[in-house]
């Protein structure tokens, strides 16, 4: 606004206090950001149930795929657990890094940020809300992808109860990225094209072995959020975890979804005062 405008508005105020008018009713306080988040998520969850399931479904079933194609190249061992592990997480990449990206990008794109800039909803409700209801399809995907690829590869289904933290905590980091990105592009184009390039990295550095990329590549998966839950996921397949290595890396996954949610935040107030 510029100043000619609010100044005219000052003196309006003020005309309207000398006639005994009394100005503008002030706004309720904010939602607070628990409730404000219960009621995006819910929100969220009602409008994609229908349009993410099919995409769901590909999901899965490109997971499936991709382990049935690596069954002919990996015998077993560690190779078969980094491919089971990165195939169960790669579920997760495509729902919470790639749409999560494309709905940003579009709801940028359309003016539905103004929407939601209206409404008395902490910018992190809107955030969290939007990446947990995305992350919630993962579950049924994930779970089924991770059941298979233990039986074509002949491993235990006995921990796969740390699924339970892998999805929430490799979710969040690939939420928060997939929101950033749609967020932060100027274009939902670029959006989409930035989600698909962060799921192929999640294909390519996840779900392929470490031991046979090439050493830079190995210093990029690194870098990569859900990197940490797929390692935590396939170190419970030995005949004996070593748990504290797992707590590690999911506590390295946490922090870096908290890191990444941080900054998806940080570019929805960004992108909403546009």
């Amino acid at each position: 606004m510029s100043a000619v405008p609010l100044e005219a508005a000052v003196r309006a105020d003020s005309a309207h206090a000398e006639q005994g008018v009394e100005g503008p009713a002030a706004l309720g306080p904010r939602a607070r950001l628990f409730p404000a988040l219960s009621a995006v998520y819910r929100a969220q969850l009602s409008r994609a149930r229908v349009a993410r399931i099919p995409l769901l479904f590909v999901a899965t079933f490109q997971s499936v795929g991709i382990m049935i194609l690596m069954r002919g190249v990996v015998d077993g061992g560690g190779e078969a657990r980094a491919v089971v592990a990165g195939s169960s997480v790669l579920v997760v990449a495509f729902v919470a890094l790639n749409l999560l990206a494309q709905y940003f990008g579009q709801l940028r794109a359309d003016g539905g940020l103004d929407h939601y800039a209206t409404l008395p909803v902490p910018p992190a409700a809107v955030v969290l809300g939007a990446a947990a209801a995305y992350a919630s399809f993962t579950v049924p995907g994930t779970l089924v992808t991770a059941i298979v690829g233990c039986g074509l590869f002949g491993l235990p289904l006995t921990h796969l109860w740390v699924l339970a933290a892998v999805i929430p905590l490799a979710g969040a980091a690939l939420a928060g990225l997939g929101a950033a990105l749609g967020l932060l592009a100027p274009r939902p184009e670029l959006a989409t094209l930035l989600g698909q390039m962060g799921m192929s990295a999640a294909l390519l550095l996840g779900v392929l072995p470490a031991e046979r990329m090439p050493t830079l590549l190995q210093y990029a998966r690194d870098l990569l959020p859900s990197t940490y839950g797929v390692e935590a996921f396939a170190r419970t397949f030995g005949p004996n975890p070593d748990w504290a290595v797992v707590a590690l890396d999911l506590a390295v996954c946490a922090g870096v979804g908290v890191a990444s949610l941080a900054v998806a935040t940080w570019a929805y107030r960004r992108a909403a005062v546009r």
